[in-house]
């Protein structure tokens, strides 16, 4: 796994000219688009939050392996063809935690209502659900390179809900 260092990275508005945390920073790690790619990169992020002593909740640490699962799997379901690779990247600043998966193939997909009769197709609504419940925000981007980054960018500090 690389590590960009400390700081590298998109930074939350107002804490752009702060000293960075001990835990700030940006990793990124690439796996082939196989199916045992899903455990392998829930485990490496797992063990990266705790590893780097970034200061999350069992809630949170559940919601961002639920959605690195969900991101990795669908790489591996939709875009192998066209990207056998992908990349998982976890950036953290001193408020938020982003994991994001990056593959080469160009379709960008949606969050569309799955019918409930399928097995599938609900991935990046359960990714949109997890991270509104966190009081984050996720979206789907073209990379320079034609293919797509899917990410989500969560609060460190829980949302509490009145």
């Amino acid at each position: 796994m690389e590590n960009r260092g400390r700081g590298s990275g998109p930074r939350p508005p107002g804490g752009a000219d702060a000293d960075p945390l001990p835990y700030e920073g940006v990793w990124r790690f690439t796996a082939p688009a196989v199916d045992a790619s899903v455990p392998q990169a829930r485990h490496a992020v797992r063990d990266l939050l705790l590893r780097q002593g970034v200061p999350v909740s069992d809630d949170l640490v559940q919601g961002l392996l639920l959605i690195v699962s969900e991101l990795v799997t669908n790489a591996v379901r939709h875009a192998a063809l066209l990207s056998p690779m992908l990349a998982v990247e976890v950036a953290v600043g001193a408020e938020w935690v982003r994991v994001s998966v990056e593959d080469n193939h160009p379709y960008r997909p949606t969050a569309l209502e799955a019918d409930h009769g399928q097995t599938g197709g609900r991935g990046l609504l359960l990714v949109r659900e997890v991270t509104r419940e966190a009081g984050g925000v996720c979206d789907v981007e073209h990379t320079a390179n034609g293919g797509k980054v899917i990410w989500a960018a969560l609060p460190l500090a829980p949302v509490r809900v009145l």
